[in-house]
């Protein structure tokens, strides 16, 4: 089965994680793709394929040489985000891509265009895997799944080919931020390993940004409008008020590179209770503790002006930029250049403006860069990914094993 064969079967899986469910994975239904793949691995010949009971799912492609050699891993995620409908997709191909808007569903008017996604226009002559606009694909990060299923299975059956253990993983919930919470790095057993998990062909990631997100709860006082001077205290106006005091230019729509933002992700209440919710980024940790910092600061401004307990503030911290912990280890990302420009294939190392499980598992021990899946678009209805991207992430997963044994 060809790769793309294989991704279009995944993406039949609704795999759709779920926020703030304090329980993982977060939707029962990702262990149906878990079970799917672990299936698929014992078919292959992939003898100690397993998922755990949380959803986890873990295996090796055993060594075929005596030669001391590093193990490696490769990581995906099964969930598909939560900003887009995942189920019921209607996956189609638009063969031999000719440069123009595609239309992805003619009763409902819904369209890519060239003009507001230029990267089109560089696979003309490519097939693109697309939606029918009303749900996302699931290249994030069923592609990375498909990928690296496609080199284990090539690597079994080509037993002439040197390597050493190549341990697998994939993780529910990363959508949520949960993916490497209960990952076993120790029963994994890789000395370092890639996420499959970028974007365009090339990409090869290892910043990204440090994380946190901030949950405003603020409480008023309903009085009748008739009747309200001095008296009412509108929670909603109040929030508006905190919005307001936030640098304006520090949003995600205004900010690129290591530029660092405040995102609204949800807001939410009547006059009497109103609730925020914001996602905090930024790649430098003392700016990050900045930011964090003012988020306190207003809060404490509106709780003296309005009355303590106004204005509650819940932060958490949800990952740290990875550079730190890859640094002392950049011969992974030497090897992951070199096979890219073995394959004629142009890296490009830029800062994640998001974070993976990568960061995450960095962190608990497991150095592990990011790389590219080859799909754009993600987590909307203009999701798409080309086949021949695909295959040439195959190809370079290969490359990086055979790199690790010289």
């Amino acid at each position: 089965m060809k790769v793309h064969e294989k991704f279009l079967n995944y993406v039949k899986y609704d795999t759709q994680s779920v926020p703030d469910v304090d329980k993982i994975p977060s939707s029962e239904k990702q262990k149906d793709l878990a079970s799917c793949l672990v299936e698929e691995m014992k078919a292959m010949g992939i003898k100690d394929a397993r998922m755990d009971e949380n959803g986890y799912v873990y295996g090796t492609v055993p060594k075929n040489t005596d030669k001391d050699i590093p193990v490696i891993g490769f990581i995906a995620h099964m969930d598909t985000a939560p900003d887009m409908p995942g189920n019921d997709i209607k996956p189609k191909i638009v063969y031999n891509y000719d440069g123009k808007n595609i239309v992805l569903n003619e009763e409902k008017n819904i369209v890519m265009k060239t003009e507001m996604f230029e990267h089109l226009t560089d696979y003309i002559g490519n097939d693109l895997i697309v939606t029918d606009g009303t749900t996302l694909l699931g290249a994030d990060d069923k592609a990375g799944i498909a990928e690296i299923m496609s080199m284990a299975e090539i690597f079994i059956n080509n037993p002439d080919i040197e390597h050493g253990d190549i341990k697998i993983g994939f993780t529910p919930d990363e959508e949520v931020g949960n993916g490497a919470d209960l990952f076993n790095v120790k029963g994994f057993g890789a000395d370092f390993a890639y996420t499959v998990d970028g974007g365009k062909l090339g990409e090869l990631e290892y910043e990204n940004f440090n994380a946190a997100s901030a949950k405003i709860e603020i409480s008023g006082v309903n009085i009748h409008p008739g009747s309200a001077k001095d008296k009412m205290i509108n929670s909603i106006l109040i929030a508006i008020e905190f919005q307001n005091m936030l640098p304006v230019r520090e949003t995600p729509e205004n900010t690129d590179g290591y530029e660092g933002f405040y995102h609204l992700t949800d807001i939410h209440g009547e006059v009497e209770k109103t609730k925020l919710d914001y996602i905090i980024r930024d790649h430098n940790l003392e700016k990050f503790n900045r930011k964090k910092e003012r988020i306190e600061k207003i809060a404490s401004y509106l709780n003296e002006k309005y009355g303590v307990g106004t204005v509650k503030v819940k932060m958490t911290d949800s990952y740290y930029n990875m550079k730190e912990k890859i640094s002392p280890h950049m011969h992974i990302i030497e090897t992951a250049k070199k096979a890219m420009e073995n394959l004629n294939i142009e890296p490009i190392i830029v800062p994640i403006r998001g974070g993976t499980d990568g960061a995450r598992l960095s962190y608990m021990g497991l150095p592990c860069p990011n790389l590219c899946t080859g799909g754009h678009n993600f987590h909307g209805r203009y999701e798409y990914i080309p086949i021949q991207s695909m295959e040439k992430v195959v190809e370079l997963l290969i490359e990086i094993v055979k790199l690790n044994v010289k």
